[in-house]
């Protein structure tokens, strides 16, 4: 299972994205900032910040 959360790309947060695929992760991570963070329109950096803070549970 790959995870995300928002403490692994520092946001006091308790947030955790869990998916078999890093794009499953980064999917439902993209729906939870916009939604509780505010972030309008997530750029090719904040996806890649993130991409490389998957990891495996």
């Amino acid at each position: 299972m790959k995870v995300l959360g928002c403490k692994d790309v520092g946001v006091e947060c308790d947030f955790v994205a869990k998916g078999k695929t890093v794009d499953d992760v980064l999917k439902k991570t993209a729906a939870h900032a916009k939604t509780h963070h505010g972030i309008k329109r997530l750029t090719k950096d904040y996806l890649d910040s993130w991409k490389k803070r998957v990891h495996n549970e």
